[in-house]
């Protein structure tokens, strides 16, 4: 077994808002040096750990911003969220979905609370990430995916250990629903207490997990909850044990080696790409959203 050593396990940090209805732990970039080169090609990841958001007649949320050069992917593992953009892509994303959005040329985008969710208030667990488009395809058109739980390929693990949702990419020769732009691995794994699972991706992926529920042994080191683990670009297999019953997103992709430079909303390549992204955005070249 050419085992795939841990570089770091990562507790999380102070919270901040974004708009009043995500209260996050920010992993990527930030803590520990996990720049946006490093964890390439997630280039941002912030993690609504369980908090309870009480009921609210005001709708919470982020109002209309713009987005160009990458995709931003929404997972919903409790409450629910309502999206709209100005490609005419949205929905609710419910519990145990996933909201992948190619920002790409330019688009405009708002996410609120769902509005029954936001009126009864509850437990709201959410992830968003990041992920980089190559040069290439930073110019192509906008796109939505609505990944329902339903539509993810689960893959049952033996012995009962618990299974795998796959979101994007593969896992044992079975594959997930999401079209991406490069090779991206994108799982929850959902062990049953002393369950196991293995994983193996290239030792040059940028491969990580975060414990969403529950306590885990990875490679039989601890990972409590709201941990963030960060693994050595050598090696290609590991093993998650859970402890308790647990739930840990799984992510490992193939770095896009081109230069990032990202200013607010725009991740491009260069200064002057982020100088036309807002002359784009000032001149309405996004579309047009109501708040």
């Amino acid at each position: 077994m050419n085992t795939k050593k841990i570089e770091a396990v990562i507790a999380p940090q102070g919270t901040h808002f974004v708009g009043d209805g995500f209260r996050v732990h920010n992993f990527i970039p930030g803590v520990s040096g996990l720049s946006m080169q490093r964890m390439s090609p997630f280039i941002m990841l912030d993690y609504n750990s369980k908090f309870v958001f009480p009921p609210s007649e005001h709708l919470k949320g982020v109002g209309v911003h713009p987005h160009k050069g990458f995709e931003t992917v929404t997972i919903a593992y409790k409450g629910r969220v309502a999206h709209h953009d100005s490609s005419g892509g949205g929905g609710v994303i419910g519990e145990g979905d996933v909201q992948w959005m190619t920002a790409a040329s330019g688009i405009l985008h708002k996410e609120y609370h769902e509005e029954n969710f936001n009126r009864t208030g509850g437990e709201f667990q959410m992830v968003q990430l990041w992920v980089n488009l190559p040069a290439k395809d930073k110019t192509s058109a906008p796109k939505y995916q609505a990944i329902t739980n339903a539509d993810m390929t689960k893959v049952d693990l033996p012995d009962q250990a618990g299974s795998i949702e796959i979101i994007a990419g593969n896992y044992n020769e079975h594959k997930g629903p999401a079209f991406t732009f490069t090779p991206v691995n994108l799982m929850n794994a959902k062990l049953n207490a002393g369950g196991k699972a293995s994983f193996n991706f290239p030792a040059n992926y940028n491969t990580a997990a975060l414990v969403i529920e529950g306590s885990v042994k990875v490679n039989g080191i601890d990972a409590p909850t709201d941990n963030f683990i960060l693994f050595e670009n050598n090696g290609e297999d590991f093993t998650i044990e859970a402890t308790e019953n647990a739930i840990v997103l799984i992510m490992s992709g193939e770095p896009i080696n081109e230069p990032i430079f990202a200013h607010g909303p725009f991740v491009m390549n260069t200064r002057e790409e982020i100088i036309q992204a807002f002359d784009d955005f000032n001149r309405g070249k996004f579309g047009t959203l109501q708040d």
